[in-house]
């Protein structure tokens, strides 16, 4: 599937929140819920409206990932920048109906290309022990495993760790 990623604008808004009600359930499978607050339209506009003025300030970076024809089919970000030490946080998501066509590695080959640009040299990233997709695309991006908590946390009835990763910029 052909993908690119464009920056989150102010009129994304309203298809993002379809996007975010329609993939809700199958998100929570794999990483925390963002709770029931988020899904109320107002917040969800206050939420996105917070998310454009830390990128306008160069805190985050938040991108959706769209098909060739427009449609939301992904989102990643590049969050908590620390400019001194040229270090970002990866996030990313994708629709269910997107799954495991290889969006997520695209997308994520996507924004690290843009890094150079951006002058980061660093990016981290974390995902669940049970999220094995998420391991397998950080993995192919060139992401390093740098460490797993034994801490264990409980989601969806399973008892699970967190896995860290680490991409350092070669360019």
């Amino acid at each position: 599937m052909d993908i690119l990623i464009e920056q989150l604008d102010v009129t994304d808004a309203h298809n993002l929140y379809k996007f975010e009600l329609q993939n809700r359930k199958f998100f929570e499978e794999m990483v925390p819920s963002r709770g029931d607050d988020y899904y109320g339209l107002e917040v969800f506009k206050k939420r996105h409206e917070t998310l454009l003025e830390a990128q306008a300030q160069g805190s985050s970076y938040f991108y959706l990932i769209k098909s060739t024809d427009g449609s939301i089919v992904g989102r990643i970000n590049l969050v908590d920048i620390d400019k001194s030490q040229k270090i970002g946080h990866l996030g990313y998501r994708v629709g269910q109906l997107y799954a495991r066509k290889g969006v997520a590695k695209k997308a994520v080959k996507l924004l690290l290309e843009q890094l150079t640009d951006q002058d980061i040299i660093q990016v981290k990233a974390k995902t669940t022990t049970n999220n094995i997709t998420s391991q397998k695309v950080l993995e192919k991006n060139g992401f390093k495993h740098s460490k797993s908590y034994d801490e264990e946390f409980e989601m969806n009835d399973q008892k699970l760790n967190f896995v860290y990763y680490t991409w350092t910029n070669k360019a």
